[in-house]
């Protein structure tokens, strides 16, 4: 190299040195930002309290449904620095009022959205009655791995202190985070992340109501970080196909309680049921009139399972009940309205043998 041509280049170093110096220091992470695009995330809204206002009549009492997912998205700030976010009305109900054919717009909504790339992860708003319930089914019938998260609220948009704007922040970061890919429907409330198989309902009224009793949270968030506690899920899972529309196959839960008599289980059978699930005491016992008739029903190809009312702990085979000898289903960790749920979908596709039917009961992630 020439002198000239090393006293060249010496100046173009000293000038790049000089700019480095006077450009403003990246913050932590913002180099990577400034690399990737935002996650993008569609939320779904159904209505429910999260989408309630209050009502002049009750000091406790409000109306569910009022506020529309755009207007509950659009009412949190912040989350658009979490994701690049659309919203979507599916419904407008309270949970109460969940039904077979909002559960089938979800389930071939969210397929589309799967199959066509249309966004990295989903939230659904939802209400907190009948939320596992629907995760349930959607974890049931939803092919792929990525995230689709649950969200509600035990307190309406217009309370004090409400709870949805903080709940649905972290539902969007839990569907946005890629820890959340392949774990199946998530529910996200009070800080806490359930999965679908094991989360239930467990208080009236606390914003801390949603609890899996029997194997804990999958993990917890803030608005900081997501943390999992559990691994996902290694097994694959079988995706259940869905009839060519609503409803799905009926099947009805009857409640076990003291001095029990056969007549909820036959009028079942006289109604058309085509799956009974016990509610029954402790580990899935009834009465015996009540066992002698639904052991009657099973005979008759309804298709038979024992669950518990107790609300936690596991309903095991051949305990108490002979399973074996009766045709019957153990509902193992499932509590009866999940133990409806999967019911119906295996009904729906053929599988009434109980031997199969328990195969399917027990399959876990």
């Amino acid at each position: 190299m020439s002198r000239s041509a090393l006293v060249v280049a010496l100046l173009r170093a000293s000038i790049l040195g000089f700019a480095l110096l006077a450009a403003p220091a990246l913050q932590p992470g913002q180099a990577f930002a400034q690399q990737r695009p935002l996650p993008r995330v569609i939320v779904l809204a159904t209505g429910g309290t999260i989408a309630g206002q209050a009502t002049s009549t009750s000091a406790i009492g409000y109306a569910s449904g009022k506020v529309t997912g755009a207007a509950l998205v659009a009412a949190v700030p912040g989350m658009d620095r979490l994701a690049t976010i659309s919203a979507e009305q599916i419904s407008s109900v309270g949970s109460q009022d969940m039904n077979d054919k909002i559960w089938f717009d979800l389930a071939h909504r969210i397929g589309d959205i799967l199959a066509k790339n249309e966004a990295d992860g989903v939230v659904i708003t939802h209400g907190t009655d009948t939320m596992e319930e629907t995760a349930f089914f959607l974890d049931n019938v939803l092919p792929g791995d990525k995230p689709v998260v649950l969200v509600g609220s035990m307190r309406p948009s217009t309370a004090v202190s409400a709870d949805g704007p903080a709940n649905l922040y972290e539902a969007v970061e839990v569907a946005a985070s890629p820890q959340a890919r392949g774990r199946g429907v998530l529910v996200v409330l009070n800080d806490t992340i359930h999965g679908a198989r094991g989360v239930q309902k467990t208080n009236t009224t606390s914003v801390q109501t949603f609890l899996s009793p029997n194997g804990g949270p999958a993990g917890y968030v803030d608005p900081a970080s997501v943390r999992f506690v559990t691994q996902p899920g290694t097994a694959t899972r079988h995706v259940y196909a869905l009839p060519t529309a609503p409803p799905l196959p009926r099947v009805d839960i009857v409640y076990a309680h003291a001095n029990m008599d056969a007549a909820q289980i036959d009028d079942a059978v006289k109604g058309g049921a085509k799956g009974i699930v016990l509610a029954g005491v402790g580990d899935g016992n009834g009465s015996q009139a009540a066992i002698d008739a639904l052991a009657t029903a099973a005979k008759q190809g309804v298709l038979v399972v024992r669950a518990s009312r107790v609300g936690s702990g596991f309903v095991n085979r051949n305990v108490e009940v002979d399973d074996d000898k009766l045709g019957f289903v153990a509902a193992l960790d499932l509590n009866p309205q999940k133990a409806r749920v999967l019911s119906q979908l295996l009904i729906a596709n053929g599988v009434t043998d109980p031997k199969q039917a328990q195969d399917a009961f027990a399959a876990t992630w």
